[in-house]
């Protein structure tokens, strides 16, 4: 066991499969030489060679077709794209052939690839850099999304995507790459895909979040415990598919629900999540549902990126609203 950033962890857990999975191969823009553009990479090319970690010319919709073409012929492979924002020119090959593999062929084939990219803001870099449009490829049928927030959730669940046979998006939130750090044993054991992780118990409110905003979050509750109201923080890992089933046990103790995201408010993935227990559990809710989110505007240049960000503050805000609303 020893003590990893969430990048190394990242980077344990690829070498952990390439190790035990012939099939399973790394490609994309400066993985192999370079180790990436956050070092993700790192030291794989030399443990593996050129021929299962691929350097790509810089051309994310070749990185896309590849990797399908890979994963429809018994390959598993990994495919980086260096921000979240430059995964657009790819958007064919994973929405229109990864995505629909398996219903395509009715299960003859299946498109067990992994489109690995950091995400969010907080760096201080432009905004195709910053983006977080996580709700864009949950909107998708045929993918999973997975959003890890720590060191040890990054090694399970890249290690249960690498595995699927089904596609999954996993983006990594870049801003705390580096900032968290937390004891994480090389086990080979992977997370489930389909499960939040309850971080912090509590009585008064449901927190839901994902990816660098649980830090913000985790501080939040803190805070608010000094103030006498207890939050449960949930970390929902899972984007597609959502545990709904943790969330609304959450619900019955708390009655209260607040979301918190980086991205975007409109259509986000908070929608989802409230428009869900509103159709199914609203007889829990003791007050209406609230969010904290991103501003529906482009990732501002980092001198105004701090009025974007979520900050600790705006959760405690709104939790306190929640608790003055409906008894």
């Amino acid at each position: 066991m020893a003590e990893l950033t969430l990048v190394e962890a990242v980077n344990l857990a690829l070498d952990y499969e390439m190790e035990n999975d012939s099939k399973v191969i790394v490609l994309g823009e400066d993985v192999g030489d370079n180790g990436g553009v956050f070092r993700a990479t790192v030291g794989l090319k030399e443990k593996y060679g050129l021929k299962r970690v691929i350097d790509t010319p810089l051309a994310e919709a070749l990185i896309g077709g590849v990797s399908v073409g890979m994963a429809s012929q018994g390959l598993r492979p990994v495919a980086e794209f260096q921000f979240q924002g430059f995964v657009f020119p790819a958007l064919e090959h994973l929405v229109c052939h990864a995505a629909r593999m398996r219903n395509r062929t009715r299960g003859r084939l299946t498109c067990p690839a992994v489109f690995r990219a950091p995400f969010g803001g907080g760096i201080h870099a432009p905004e195709h850099h910053s983006e977080s449009v996580e709700a864009l490829f949950a909107h998708i049928p045929g993918f999973k999304v997975v959003i890890p927030s720590s060191p040890q959730r990054a090694y399970g669940l890249l290690l249960a995507s690498i595995r699927s046979n089904d596609p999954v998006m996993f983006f990594e939130p870049k801003r705390i790459y580096r900032t968290v750090k937390s004891n994480v044993e090389n086990n080979g054991q992977a997370l489930p895909l389909d499960t939040c992780f309850t971080l912090r118990k509590g009585r008064d409110i449901t927190l839901v979040t994902w990816g660098a905003c649980v830090i913000e979050s985790l501080q939040a509750a803190n805070t608010l415990s000094k103030q006498g109201i207890e939050a449960e923080v949930i970390d929902l890992a899972s984007i597609k598919p959502i545990d709904m089933v943790t969330i609304l046990k959450s619900l019955e103790k708390t009655g209260r629900l607040l979301v918190v995201h980086e991205a975007s408010k409109t259509c986000g993935v908070g929608s989802e999540i409230v428009a869900r227990t509103v159709e199914s559990a609203m007889c829990l809710l003791k007050a209406p549902p609230k969010r904290v989110t991103g501003m529906d505007t482009v990732m501002p240049y980092y001198r105004n990126e701090d009025y974007f960000m979520i900050q600790e503050d705006d959760i405690v805000l709104a939790a306190r609203e929640l608790m003055e609303g409906w008894k």
